[in-house]
Formats: C-alpha cells, structure tokens, sequence
C-alpha cells in the first residue's frame, strides 16, 4: 500500500494538484509529456481573471515544487504501464532523453550557432526553432532539450565532444508506487486541417485562436507584435469566427466554455497595440459567465469591435493575402461577403485524451473527457474532465488532490 500520489500531466491543474497534496504530507510524481511543466498557460500571452501574463502564476507554482521536496517531476515522460489496485498501484514510467546535463547549461550561443531547423511547436508553427532549444524564457525546468533528428550535418560536427551534451543518451524507464491517480492531461486546439470549410489550415493569414496568443505573447515569434504572418505587417481588418468546428456533429459537439471569452480578450490585445484597427466578431452566442460578463460589455463599446451574429460558412484565399469570408447576418437576413487582412478561427478545447491510447483504465466519454474512475482512486483535473478556464482548472485540481489524498488516507 502506498500514500504517494501520481498526477499525470504538469498544466495548471496538474500542478495545483500536486502541491495542494504535498503540502499536506504526500509524496507526488509529476508525470509531463513535453520538455517542461506548464501545459498550454504556459503558451498564453494573458490569462483572466486578471489578464497576467503566464509567468506570473506559473512561477509561484514553480517557486512551491522547488521548496517541496515532496513533490518529484518527470518530463519528456509518458505512463506505459499501470496495474494494481485502489491504493496499491504500480506505474510505469518512461522518460525519453534530453540529450543535455542535468545541471542548467546555458546552451544560448550553441544553438544559435547551429544551421538545423524546424517549425517550433510551442508557437504552433508561426517560426522556426533550433534543435538545441528551450521553448519559454520562464522554461521549468530550466533545460535545454537537443533534438537530434533537427541537426544538420555540419550540427552534429559542432556539438561532438560537448561534455555537457550526450546525443548517445537512451529512452529509461522507471518504476513507482502510488495509492491514487490525478488525471490533469489538459486539452489541445481542435485541428484546423478538418475545416474544409473555413480554410482548413491553408489560406494564408487565416490563423487559429492559440497562434493569436502566441504572436501577442512578448517571448513569441513576433515579440508581441501581432502582425500578418505573411509579410509583418499590422492588420488594419480583422475578423473573429466564433464557435470554429464547435457545436457541430461533424467536429466538437460542445461548447467549449471559454471560446468566447478568449476572444474578448484578443480584442483587447488588438486595440491596446492598434486603436484604428476594424474588428468584426462572428457569432452564435456569445457565453460570458459570472462576472465576465463585464468584459463583453466593456468590448461591446469598444467604438471599432463589431458583434454579428451569423454563422460563417466559407473562408478563402483572396487577393494581396486576404481572406475573404462568406457569412449570413442572422439579423438582418444579409448575405456578407468581405475581405480581411486577418482572420482568427476560435477554435475550441479537445481533451488530450481524444483518440488516443491511455494506459490507465479511464472511462471516456464520446469526446475523449474523463468520464468515472472515482471509484478506483482515479480522478480527473482540469480540461480531462471538461473545458475549463485557468481559474477554475486550478479549482479541480484542488479538489481532485483532496479527493486522492482521502483515497490514500482512507484505504
């Protein structure tokens, strides 16, 4: 029997959870996928309800880890196997290499130095990265990561003998034993290639919802500058297509809760760097819970925002890089047919767990969220179980701690 816990996945949520439980006596094992904990906050420019930017609450998270040495954290890191019991369970886990020291190298001027490139994940692809990289100026931990199969020839030639950097380092696997599981997976953008409808990805200057944020963001591909990603410049037209893919049979069959809000948000982002630009928001309904409801009013009179409601029905490549778009003003009953200089689909939040394989026994429902598991000690946090802003990510990841260290205590 054991009263440690596993969280799986390093987000807000995940780690909310973790510490909660550490700080109450538990060991935890943080489980994360990608080279350092975060999640997709991490990706964001700012966040409500206080629209701080991301450093900001990660680093009182991080700060917390550092003090707990309860708390272990795994990256690059997947469960591979789980077998037991409620409050005997026994994970497997494997971590893949990162190829650099374990102590924090400051690798910046080798890997400016290296010729081998590729489309940068953390900014969803608007630029190119090094294959000796550290995705955010905040990164926890602290690491470079190589990625071998982005070196080029004359890369592998300038890094051979790096004590600091070992390219021959193998996948390992570890053991644990836990009483309770926290399921904290998180959730990724819908994929914008299914919409043939709205560009599927290919019309230039046709952007989705998170692309936003990472040009907004001051350590994105643009240093904050939201501009085209065709040619630099500042979009004096702008057009938000709500509900991208969501609400739809044929996509995501859900509202994803904070869409809309993302949205208002942008607006604002636009505004602040270019009062004179023109912004159209197409929608269905616009959801603005609680207090939120005072964003929407507040850009609502924002004098160059637009509301329609109508529902888009096509996007295309138009002349000079422009999207033109194709929509039905629900009001007055008029087809629109307008060309913009930037186009943002807000795309909605599908749970990570979508049509994928997981190791533990986790009930699904039809749209990949977390749907039981309680009952064998195996609790979901955050977008797993349902879309969810950060606020309230943070919440259930509260409440999924409590509810695993009972588990734990009570078996």
């Amino acid at each position: 029997m054991s009263n440690a816990i596993l969280v799986v996945g390093g987000g807000f949520a995940g780690l909310t959870a973790a510490i909660e439980a550490a700080e109450l006596g538990h060991d935890v094992y943080i489980v994360e996928k990608s080279p350092w904990l975060g999640g997709r906050v991490a990706q964001l420019n700012k966040y409500f309800p206080k629209l701080c930017p991301p450093s900001c609450g990660l680093e009182i998270q991080f700060q917390r880890i550092r003090k707990n040495p309860r708390v272990k954290f795994f990256t690059q890191a997947e469960v591979v196997g789980f077998s037991g019991v409620k409050g005997d369970y026994s994970v497997k886990v494997r971590i893949e290499p990162r190829h650099t020291a374990p102590h924090n190298v400051d690798f910046s001027l080798l890997a400016s130095s290296l010729d081998g490139e590729t489309p940068s994940e953390f900014d969803l692809g608007l630029s190119r990265r090094k294959a000796l990289f550290k995705a955010m100026p905040f990164a926890f931990p602290s690491r470079y990561t190589l990625d071998k199969q982005a070196l080029s020839k004359a890369d592998k030639a300038r890094i051979a003998g790096n004590q600091f950097l070992n390219v021959n380092e193998e996948p390992r696997e570890i053991d644990l034993s836990v009483g309770a599981v926290v399921v904290a997976t998180g959730w990724k953008p819908y994929d914008v290639t299914r919409l043939t409808n709205l560009g599927a990805g290919n019309v230039k200057n046709c952007i989705s919802n998170m692309q936003l944020e990472r040009l907004a963001a001051p350590s994105g591909p643009t240093n904050g500058r939201i501009v085209r990603p065709t040619d630099g410049r500042r979009p004096h037209h702008v057009a938000f297509v709500q509900c991208a893919g969501s609400r739809d049979q044929n996509h995501l069959n859900y509202c994803s809760y904070i869409c809309c809000m993302a949205t208002l948000k942008q607006c604002q982002y636009l505004a602040e760097q270019s009062p004179e630009t023109q912004i159209t928001v197409y929608y269905i309904d616009m959801r603005a819970p609680g207090r939120y409801v005072k964003v929407l009013e507040k850009v609502r009179a924002m004098p160059n925002v637009r509301f329609v409601k109508g529902k888009v029905a096509d996007v295309v490549q138009a002349e000079g890089d422009k999207v033109r778009l194709t929509a039905e003003d629900a009001v007055s009953a008029e087809k629109l047919t307008l060309d913009y200089d930037l186009v943002v689909l807000a795309t909605g939040m599908q749970p990570s767990l979508a049509g994928e394989d997981a190791p533990l026994p986790l009930p699904l429902d039809e749209e990949g969220f977390v749907a039981g598991g309680e009952e064998a000690g195996i609790f979901a946090a955050g977008c797993a179980r349902m879309p969810l802003d950060v606020m309230r990510s943070a919440q259930s990841g509260t409440a999924a701690a409590l509810k695993a260290v009972q588990t734990v205590k009570g078996r």
